[in-house]
C-alpha cells in the first residue's frame, strides 16, 4: 500500500513543486477567466491536459516515442506563454462559442502532451524497476489530477476574493494574473531558447 501512496504523492509533487512551477503557471493562465460557476467547463480542461501529460509520459515510458528534451522545455515554456496571452486577448469579451471551447479542449490536450514529455526522462529512473508500469503510470496520473484539481482550486478561490470580495473587475484580474504568468515565462522562455 505505501508504493501505491508513494506514486500518487510523486505525481502530486511534481506538479506542486516550486522549482518547477510549469504546471502552475500554465493552469493558472487557463483557468484565471473562468468562475466556480463554470465548473465543468473547468474540470474538463483539467482532464484533458492531465489526460495529455498522462499519455505522452505513458509513450515515453513504454519506449514508443522518445523526444529531444530541449524542444519539450522550449516548447513547455511556450504553451505556458500562448496560454497567458490567449488569456490576456480574450478578457473581458464573451467566451460563449462553442467552436472556441472545443478548439481550447483540443490545444489543451496538445499541451499535457507536451508537459508529460517534460517529466518524462525522470518517471523512466524511478519507474525503471516496477513490476507492473501501466499501474504506477496510473497512480502517478492521479497524483497529478490531485494537484491539478488542487491549483485550479486555488485560482478560482484567489479570483473569487479578488472580484467579489475586492472588486476588481474580471477584465482587470485577467490582465493581471496572465500578464504575471507571461512575466515569469519569459525568463523560462529565454533559458529554454533553442535557436
Amino acid at each position: 500500500m505505501s508504493e501505491f501512496w508513494f506514486y500518487i504523492n510523486l505525481g502530486i509533487q511534481h506538479v506542486l513543486d516550486w522549482n518547477a512551477y510549469d504546471h502552475i503557471l500554465f493552469l493558472t493562465a487557463l483557468v484565471v477567466s473562468y468562475n466556480f460557476k463554470d465548473w465543468k467547463k473547468v474540470f474538463w480542461l483539467v482532464i484533458m491536459f492531465t489526460l495529455g501529460h498522462s499519455i505522452s509520459l505513458g509513450l515515453a515510458a513504454y519506449q514508443v516515442v522518445q523526444v529531444d528534451e530541449d524542444w519539450v522545455e522550449f516548447l513547455i515554456a511556450v504553451s505556458i506563454l500562448v496560454t497567458a496571452f490567449f488569456s490576456i486577448f480574450k478578457a473581458g469579451k464573451n467566451s460563449s462559442s462553442t467552436s472556441k471551447f472545443n478548439l481550447l479542449y483540443l490545444v489543451t490536450l496538445f499541451f499535457g502532451l507536451i508537459h508529460g514529455f517534460g517529466f518524462s526522462s525522470y518517471f523512466l529512473m524511478i519507474s525503471d524497476s516496477v513490476d507492473n508500469l501501466l499501474v504506477v503510470l496510473l497512480q502517478f496520473a492521479i497524483g497529478i489530477e490531485i494537484a491539478h484539481i488542487l491549483t485550479v482550486l486555488t485560482v478560482l478561490l484567489l479570483s473569487f476574493i479578488a472580484q467579489r470580495i475586492l472588486r476588481v473587475s474580471k477584465r482587470d484580474w485577467i490582465l493581471i494574473v496572465s500578464s504575471i504568468v507571461a512575466g515569469l515565462a519569459a525568463p523560462i522562455l529565454k533559458e529554454v531558447w533553442i535557436w
